[in-house]
């Protein structure tokens, strides 16, 4: 087999492949094969067709192809091989000669990853926010506690911004009602404008047996986006009661019992949080800092697919949210055309990153152990809910374990890239990333049902060693994928709705990687049905 390398671009190229007419021999015997077992000829037997009555009544024609189609992942797969070149995505492959019985070739057009050296980064200095935890950071989080402690006493007065309120809603277009915007018994927050817009309003003034009358557009369900008449009945007021921060407080709410010994274990969880977050933005830095020194081409088709899988993502998030696109820019006050090129900008970054930190693991020969995998593998179940096994076994049967293998080695790279970077705060101090690491895992207490999942992870990666220790040299080509999910916020123990978070993090978040979401939802999807 001769193959020619042309390139078309910095990241695409075109190899014409020249394939000796005997090597298809096996391919052709295969084809006669099958289409054996489909003709019907009387006198013979499904699979006993000779191949000249198959010429005759099926065509050599129908066989020569069935064997091309055959042949061409494999001839193709070792056309790059040979040309080592790291190809991205699926080819667009074109037979250009097909002489029965003495030549075939073919040419693949095909997006690759540019050839580049990643720089030394030994010396790169990097600035974080400082490890600070105010006053004001930690009274906002007892007041979150106590937040989820309320009580809820009833008022015989009307209305007021911050009472919740129990209302029946009833929605009607053109004098018919609308079942699925309509309910009864509703507890309300007033103030919250997490409902329908207008609600609050209405409400602000009414006493219990009052109703008001509103228009307002409908945010879900078969008449969404509609203007609407909603009446607002008020069946009854009641008043969140915040419990005073004292030592009842605290024994109610905590393991300790002074409310002193309470706010000191605030101070050092938030203590942890923000070191945690320091490492989190050092990585982030370590690596923008790195790809500042590094100008490369990027494929226009391979930054598409990442463009479009952000949108993907931001839609599924704002469906979750219960948000549409428009309110989601007004909130962000931005127009379409900012978002479109935040999001683009973004998609670039993340490519140019994947392939940096891809280089960079070939460059320094990292590979990927069979612990590593399992410890990745019972980290992303503990975040997803699922049982590590069961997740690994998914990986394994969906063909996922390429991109873990690809996650997992540019995760060390660019670990590598952080302790070669100085850290600084910005208070100049100079920040000992490995002893924060330390000490953070140091507080870690793990359950025993960790170690337990973790050896039933292990036992079910070590089944795909064999497909591990392929992909070790991270050659997937796949740009990493962000995970982030909308965050839902916590209430107090009264019935109220939460609230939703951001939900559109994959849009600015440059260069962050995570297992596919998907995946996660069928293996919970799974694990829900064994249940």
């Amino acid at each position: 087999m001769k193959t020619d390398v042309e390139e078309l671009t910095p990241t695409r190229v075109k190899l014409t492949v020249e394939v000796p007419f005997d090597e298809l021999k096996p391919n052709l015997d295969k084809a006669y094969k099958e289409i054996s077992q489909q003709v019907r000829i009387k006198g013979f037997r499904p699979g006993k067709v000779p191949a000249p009555l198959i010429d005759k009544y099926v065509g050599r024609g129908a066989v020569l192809q069935e064997a091309v189609n055959d042949a061409l992942p494999e001839l193709y797969g070792r056309a790059v091989e040979e040309s080592e070149i790291f190809v991205l995505g699926q080819p667009d492959v074109e037979v250009t000669e097909l002489e029965d019985g003495t030549q075939f070739a073919f040419t693949a057009e095909v997006d690759i990853r540019p050839k580049f050296e990643v720089p030394d980064y030994d010396g790169l200095e990097v600035v974080v926010d400082d490890a600070e935890v105010t006053d004001e950071q930690i009274e906002e989080t007892l007041g979150n506690l106590r937040e989820r402690f309320a009580s809820l006493t009833t008022a015989e007065r009307a209305v007021e911004e911050g009472d919740f309120a129990t209302v029946d809603l009833v929605a009607t277009i053109d004098g018919e009602r609308v079942e699925d915007a309509s309910t009864s018994g509703y507890s309300y927050e007033v103030g919250s404008k997490s409902a329908i817009e207008g609600l609050d309003d209405a409400l602000v003034g009414l006493a219990a047996g009052e109703d008001a009358t509103f228009t307002g557009a409908l945010v879900g369900g078969e008449h969404a986006g509609e203007d609407a008449e909603i009446t607002a009945t008020v069946q009854s007021v009641k008043v969140k009661n915040l419990p005073d921060l004292d030592d009842e407080f605290a024994q109610l709410a905590s393991e300790f019992d002074t409310i002193d010994e309470l706010r000191d274990d605030v101070r050092t969880r938030l203590g942890r949080q923000v070191k945690a977050q320091q490492l989190s933005d050092a990585r982030d830095k370590a690596l923008e800092a790195l790809l500042e020194k590094i100008d490369i081409p990027l494929p226009d088709k391979v930054v598409d697919e990442e463009i479009g899988r952000r949108n993907q993502q931001l839609e599924q998030q704002l469906q979750m949210a219960g948000m549409s696109k428009e309110d989601y820019l007004k909130d962000e006050e931005k127009s379409e055309e900012d978002f479109d090129n935040d999001v683009a900008n973004a998609a670039r970054l993340a490519v140019k990153g994947g392939f940096v930190l891809d280089q960079l693991a070939v460059q320094e020969e990292l590979n990927v152990e069979n612990e590593e995998l399992s410890e990745y593998v019972v980290s992303q179940a503990m975040q997803m809910g699922v049982q590590p096994q069961q997740l690994a076994e998914y990986l394994t049967q969906n063909n996922q374990l390429p991109a873990i293998v690809s996650e997992v080695l540019r995760t060390k790279a660019l670990n590598l890239v952080v302790e070669h970077v100085v850290v600084k705060d910005e208070s100049g101090n100079v920040i000992d990333v490995e002893a924060v690491q330390r000490e953070l895992n140091g507080e870690t207490v793990q359950a025993e049902s960790d170690a337990a999942d973790e050896t039933d992870a292990a036992e079910a990666v070590d089944e795909t060693d064999e497909a591990a220790e392929t992909e070790e040299t991270a050659e997937t080509g796949e740009t990493a994928e962000t995970g982030e999910t909308a965050e839902t916020g916590e209430t107090a123990e009264t019935g109220e709705t939460a609230e939703t978070g951001e939900t559109a993090e994959a849009a600015e978040d440059a260069a962050e990687t995570a297992t596919d979401e998907p995946a996660a939802a069928e293996a919970k999807d799974a694990q829900d049905k064994d249940a």
